[in-house]
């Protein structure tokens, strides 16, 4: 091949080599605006109308991280305080469905506040516990990614508490037993246990019942502090009076 038609050839790949990498990146850009124009305007970012008012990305995620954060820290809170969850019908640690046979006799031979303390102790130990939830949470929050945010964004009520659950749970199990063992032997729930069987032991043909108490109480401390903290996410993104600071209000005041 004639040497001045390799260069001829080489000149004009060279003049739309350029042209390629800018249609690349227009096409890049394009991809990139239509998804935050899809994310405005659930904010009402995209009303031409409304420009001046529309919210960035980095507000909008910092919106959901507050979110999350005023959430989880008011859930803790409520599940944290006396009778947070032993007054809470929806979060009430309840008998363990193993032992209702024998406490269900026992309450008929007259041990019934023995029983009763038994369950107390058991909602005392989880309240003592929940706290401890707190640091893991928002340092999950802060670790949240882009595509995290717009999976909550567009995910259900609750997306970001299973969001939270997803990435806490293993380790909150672990802290809480820890917890939960301690606490239940300091609030009785290790005592009450043993005077309830002792009790119960005694009865004729009664049969001994295997239950690990640490693991029942942590599961059920756990299925609560979830739920109350997907309850008060479902109030932020509904309920304006839930959103106790300005970017709340800002992020989701916003129409649509």
């Amino acid at each position: 091949m004639p040497h001045n038609l390799n260069h001829n050839r080489f000149r004009r790949n060279r003049k739309i080599f350029p042209t390629v990498l800018i249609a690349v990146a227009l096409i890049q850009l394009t991809a990139c605006s239509g998804l935050d124009q899809e994310i405005m305007k659930t904010f009402g970012g995209g009303n031409k109308n409304a420009a001046s008012g529309a919210l960035s990305l980095t507000a909008i995620i910092d919106g959901l991280k507050e979110a999350l954060s005023v959430g989880t820290e008011s859930a803790v809170d409520v599940v944290s305080k006396a009778g947070g969850y032993l007054k809470n019908p929806d979060i009430k640690i309840p008998m363990p469905q193993k032992l209702v046979e024998m406490t269900d006799l026992l309450a008929k031979f007259g041990f019934g506040e023995q029983v009763d303390k038994f369950v107390e102790s058991m909602n005392q130990a989880a309240e003592a516990a929940a706290p401890q939830a707190t640091a893991l949470f928002l340092d999950s929050i802060k670790t949240m990614t882009f595509d995290d945010a717009k999976k909550i964004l567009y995910g259900a009520d609750t997306a970001g508490t299973d969001y939270l659950k997803s990435k806490t749970y293993d380790q909150l199990a672990s802290s809480f037993q820890s917890k939960v063992s301690g606490q239940m032997a300091a609030v009785g729930v290790t005592q009450a246990y043993k005077e309830i069987s002792n009790v119960y032991n005694r009865i004729p043909l009664s049969k001994p019942v295997a239950l690990d108490l640490d693991e029942y109480v942590t599961d059920k401390a756990l299925d609560g502090l979830f739920f109350m903290v997907g309850e008060e996410e479902k109030k932020i993104r509904k309920d304006p009076a839930a959103r106790v600071t300005d970017l709340l209000k800002k992020v989701f005041g916003q129409p649509g």
